[in-house]
């Protein structure tokens, strides 16, 4: 009997850690795939889990400012593409290419490569 009991309780701890991971993955619902080139200064690179993101403040019309929010992947696959805590610091100058922005029009974006001031390119996923 109490054999049994410790595998019901042993499955159901099973079971929970498996939907817990399920429950904490999300989608793309938020994103339209829909390529965008930004060109600006970085306010902000937040190199943390479970992704990292790269603040950037564009300026358009009128010298307005627009305060970009551009999510890449989480530090453990960035740091096979040549991407540590110290790549990018305030006042930067880079051009972000997304692979997907926010359908609301929101300047959030998925990062597809960013390309440095000195023309070096940091891609984001394998090619």
């Amino acid at each position: 009997m109490r054999n049994k009991l410790s595998v019901i309780v042993l499955g159901a701890a099973v079971l929970m850690s498996l939907s817990i991971s399920a429950f904490a993955h999300h989608g793309n619902a938020t994103y339209e795939n829909k390529s965008v080139t930004i060109k600006g200064t970085v306010t902000k690179w937040l190199w943390t889990n479970p992704h990292s993101f790269l603040l950037v403040d564009v300026t358009v019309d009128k010298g307005n400012v627009v305060h970009w929010v551009c999510e890449n992947q989480a530090p453990s696959t960035l740091v096979n593409f040549g991407y540590n805590a110290k790549t990018f610091k305030a006042g930067d100058t880079v051009t972000v290419v997304l692979a997907a922005v926010a359908k609301n029009g929101a300047p959030i974006g998925r990062i597809d490569e960013v390309i440095l001031a000195n023309g070096y390119v940091m891609h984001s996923e394998v090619r």
